[in-house]
């Protein structure tokens, strides 16, 4: 892997050589010692100036009306998908492969066999837009450092270092944007093939030389890569980090620099919302809160115990136990149980960005095919009860979840065997129907509790079944 480094400053001394003779006068001798000491307290006084701008607590953040926007824009959108893809796919065993104590230098090899013959650019953007996703978010750079896009900075990526000769983020961009879908970058804050990285609980076993570890050239690396990312792609939606969790187990907390980053994007494009899947809660200069692996509130996985914060939430989950593509990995949900994923998600506030694990072949799995036609089927009719929509403010019931827009609020049956108890009065309630049907639901009340009782039998088979209430 031919990392680019950078050259080592070099400094030259001269001297006068035997011959030369220096006379200096008395006055010229004292005009020099007068200069020097004015020089020396000139730099004593910016070094202590310096100093106290250092001990200076840095701006908080005020996101620009742009941000504004373009995080309301990101609230609405209900549905993202993840692309977990690189030269792990090869291996079949996941992203994370590198790090089961594989050697980077022998694990760089495979890049010489990658060659995605059967990737289609135009082809994966419409799958995706079909499943109703607004944006896709896609893995430029993941913690094995290999580089999904022609990156100066670095041979190691898709052009340089494969057969395939293709800037696959070109292409994806380029379709995003002839058909309307948003692109969002992940990028790794964690490389396990770089040796200037600073290396924390992951990636220790893949033969790197630790005598070489420099934080200011990685820092000024990723910096550089992320100016390409955000000059020569488009318009990109979201940069959506990852690893600040390598070094929350450091003795001393680990400085990653996050907010001189996070301006640097804001101010290459203003509309760039910034995310950060430390599992923590927001930090300064962050756009949207994210959730892995649950949705917000919940932590039957371990990840997101954090609070909720009034920001944008977004839950990333699998389809099956893998976010890279994984041969033996065949246990997917049912299209059913992802799409009531989508329900709750939205029930509660957020997005769901789901994720897909592209083949080497440069195929999407079929499995996952069969299930983003599904959801799109669903998407179809029902997408306007999850986006643009809010959560309700009594959240989720025995029963299911409910989401709100203006005065309507839609009633998601995901259990039908419980009963539909409703906790708002039936006095702020004008009208109840099946959003299908359009035929009416009897309103009863029984002591404090609103009891809702649909005319039609509910079909247990369908993934969600919609009441849609209009308020007073």
């Amino acid at each position: 892997m031919n990392h680019k480094t950078s050259p080592t400053d070099s400094h030259l001394l001269s001297t006068a050589d035997d011959e030369s003779v220096l006379v200096l006068s008395t006055s010229s001798i004292m005009k020099n010692i007068t200069t020097l000491r004015n020089l020396t307290i000139g730099l004593l006084a910016a070094a202590s100036i310096s100093a106290a701008a250092d001990t200076l607590p840095p701006t908080p953040y005020t996101p620009t009306p742009e941000i504004i926007k373009a995080r309301q824009q990101f609230r609405d959108s209900g549905l993202g998908i993840f692309i977990h893809w690189g030269i792990y796919s090869m291996f079949g065993q996941n992203e994370w492969y590198l790090n089961r104590g594989i050697n980077a230098e022998e694990y760089a090899k495979a890049a010489s066999g990658f060659y995605p013959a059967n990737f289609d650019a135009s082809q994966w953007v419409k799958t995706f837009k079909d499943a109703g996703a607004e944006y896709i978010c896609f893995t430029t750079r993941h913690h094995d450092g290999f580089s999904m896009w022609d990156t100066k900075q670095s041979d190691y990526n898709i052009v340089k270092a494969t057969p395939f000769k293709r800037d696959i983020l070109r292409e994806i961009a380029d379709e995003c944007q002839k058909q309307g879908l948003r692109l969002h970058l992940y990028y790794s804050h964690i490389d396990w093939t770089r040796p200037d990285y600073p290396s924390g609980r992951t990636g220790k076993e893949t033969g790197r030389d630790s005598t070489l570890v420099d934080w200011p050239h990685y820092y000024a690396f990723m910096n550089e890569q992320l100016k390409e990312l955000l000059t020569d792609y488009g318009p990109i939606g979201a940069i959506w980090f990852d690893g600040w969790w390598d070094h929350d187990e450091d003795k001393t907390p680990f400085d990653w620099q996050l907010q001189p980053q996070y301006a640097m994007i804001h101010e290459l494009q203003p509309s760039c919302l910034v995310g950060n899947n430390h599992h923590q809660s927001p930090f300064d200069g962050e756009d949207i809160q994210i959730f892995e692996r649950d949705l917000p509130g919940e932590n039957t996985a371990g990840l997101s115990g954090q609070e909720i914060s009034p920001l944008p939430l977004e839950t990333c989950l699998t389809m099956n136990r893998s976010w890279g593509y994984t041969v033996k990995d065949r246990d997917y949900l049912s299209a059913d149980d992802l799409i009531r994923g989508l329900v709750r998600t939205a029930g509660k506030g957020a997005n769901l960005l789901l994720n897909v694990g592209p083949q080497p072949n440069g195929e999407l799995p079929h499995d996952a095919i069969v299930r983003l036609q599904t959801i799109g089927k669903w998407m179809d009719t029902y997408a306007l009860t999850i986006r643009p929509t809010s959560a309700a403010d009594f959240g989720e019931q025995p029963w299911g979840v409910a989401t709100c827009r203006d005065n309507k609020m839609y009633l998601h049956i995901l259990d039908p065997e419980k009963k539909i108890i409703l906790p708002i009065d039936k006095k702020k309630i004008k009208s109840a129907v099946g959003y299908l049907s359009r035929k009416p639901v009897k309103i009863s009340k029984n002591g404090s509790e609103t009891i809702l009782l649909p005319g039609e039998e509910i079909d247990p088979s369908q993934p969600d079944y919609v009441i849609e209430l209009t308020l007073k």
